[in-house]
């Protein structure tokens, strides 16, 4: 029967939760002992791909031939398969990862068929009562048997607490890594730890204040540290990878993996910057010792300049030979060079830019953010911060007509094109036209403004464009295929 004696396990309950001298002393085991509790150091090298190599230092004093030792506070997100161990005369037999941990719920779930204790005090007199009682089931409620009877343990403001004989042994206070070892001899010695987890990740966040009539800016960039890896890294020496690296997903036989992109880097660099080169990546080891406590999330810095040239360019892209009917707005965008005479000069990891202006009062004032790429020291880093409604283009397909062709050739056309560029601001500027969508051996011809053969695919024109007025680019254009 169900009595009011009947209590349900609550959390709150649970954290009455208490363990007879026999429990406690099964649960204290290998992983306090010879300093095993902890990493003594511990270094952090973080990838953009939710992944993290960990080096973990510590002192064991062992004895010759085997013995197995617990490593306590390793990442609950661990990839046991690449954990590698190293210490003077060491071999290893055996390894297990054991990442059950020890909750309230897990207990009482490890206890059914078992016999626990129930303590119950009475609010009035503060006396306790101590019973006995098996435990039938915990699933949406624990169900004991007590005295012959079935009672469903529940809260009804009674305080409780439960007393289990023994921790179990698959259950542990926190991820725990425990390794079978052989040694040549015994005595003390530093044993390296090495893993791969996920559940650590890093971003790259910049920040650029932007004087126009000045041409400079200031650059301030941050690393931030996100740690859900299930444990705290404690003064961590901590590095962070710029570039992309190749991992095999886990997928099964029979699936179909596309090709996968090249990752992007923007910008053709020709300096060494300031970060470690290792392989094709670059590794930025920050100022100092972090601590990364799970579950959390922390910034560092990593790039802090001021008074970096810059402009901003105006910018329109044309993919075909086409009229369009109305203005096309131009595209806005802050440029600068990351190189030693700019004084920035270092390789920049993908991140978001954002971009602010000061205003008419001083105050600065956001006006745009991009996400650029991966950027190697010698080049021009380009934030696109937006549209500018008061600068236009508005191109239009004067005549196309077929124009004599090589016998290899299918197609040869030339186009007759004008571009009308529109300044609506007080002051004049130039406004970059790109037009896209072209064929073999192109030529120009009777250009208003000279243009640029950027690439197989691309011609660029600058206009310059008077304050409050227009400039209309013309051009023929032959081209084939």
């Amino acid at each position: 029967m169900i009595g009011r004696r009947a209590l349900f396990l609550s959390s709150a309950c649970l954290a009455g939760l208490v363990f007879t001298g026999s429990a406690l002393a099964q649960s204290g085991a290998a992983a306090v002992q010879d300093g095993s509790g902890g990493p003594d150091r511990i270094s952090l090298t973080i990838y953009n791909q939710n992944i993290a190599l960990v080096e973990d230092t510590r002192s064991l004093t062992l004895p010759a031939g085997r013995s197995r030792r617990e490593f306590p506070g390793v990442s609950a997100s661990i990839k046991p398969e690449t954990v590698g161990l190293s210490g003077d005369g060491l071999s290893v037999v055996e390894q297990n990862f054991d990442y059950d941990l020890l909750t309230p719920d897990k207990l009482m779930q490890s206890a059914v068929g078992q016999e626990i204790g129930i303590v119950r005090t009475n609010p009035g007199s503060g006396a306790e009562q101590t019973q006995r009682a098996r435990v039938l089931a915990a699933n949406e409620g624990v169900v004991l048997a007590v005295d012959g009877r079935v009672e469903v343990l529940r809260d009804d403001g009674v305080p409780t607490r439960v007393v289990f004989d023994r921790v179990p042994e698959n259950l542990r206070p926190r991820p725990t890594l425990s390794v079978t070892l052989e040694a040549d001899r015994a005595g003390t010695r530093d044993v390296g730890l090495t893993y791969l987890t996920t559940g650590l990740q890093w971003k790259a966040d910049y920040v650029a204040r932007f004087d126009e009539k000045a041409g400079m800016l200031d650059l301030t960039g941050w690393i931030t540290l996100t740690n859900q890896s299930g444990v705290t890294f404690s003064n961590a020496e901590t590095r962070v990878v710029a570039g992309d690296v190749a991992l095999i997903n886990e997928v099964p036989a029979n699936y179909y993996r596309p090709p996968q992109p090249r990752p992007a880097v923007r910008g053709n660099g020709t300096e060494q910057g300031q970060a470690q080169g290792l392989a094709d990546v670059y590794v930025y080891p920050l100022p100092e010792p972090v601590t990364v406590a799970n579950n959390q999330t922390k910034q560092v810095g990593l790039i802090d300049v001021s008074g970096v040239p810059a402009s901003k360019r105006y910018l329109y892209e044309a993919t075909s030979f086409a009229t369009q009917t109305e203005p096309q707005a131009a595209e806005v965008a802050v440029i600068f060079r990351n190189d030693q005479s700019s004084g920035a000069a270092t390789q920049l990891p993908a991140g978001v830019a954002r971009v602010y202006v000061a205003d008419v009062s001083g105050e600065p004032r956001f006006i745009g953010e991009d996400r650029v790429s991966h950027t190697p020291a010698g080049s021009d880093i380009v934030i696109t911060t937006g549209q500018a409604f008061d600068v236009t283009v508005q191109p239009r397909l004067v005549s196309s007509a077929s124009a004599p062709k090589p016998a290899y050739y299918r197609w040869r056309t030339r186009f007759e094109m004008e571009y009308t560029v529109r300044n609506a601001r007080p002051e004049a500027t130039t406004v970059e036209v790109r037009q896209h969508g072209l064929g073999r051996n192109t030529e120009l011809s009777d250009q208003s403004v000279e243009g640029e053969l950027r690439d197989a695919d691309t011609v660029v024109w600058r206009v310059p464009v008077p304050a409050n007025g227009e400039t209309v680019l013309k051009a023929v254009v032959t081209t084939g295929g």
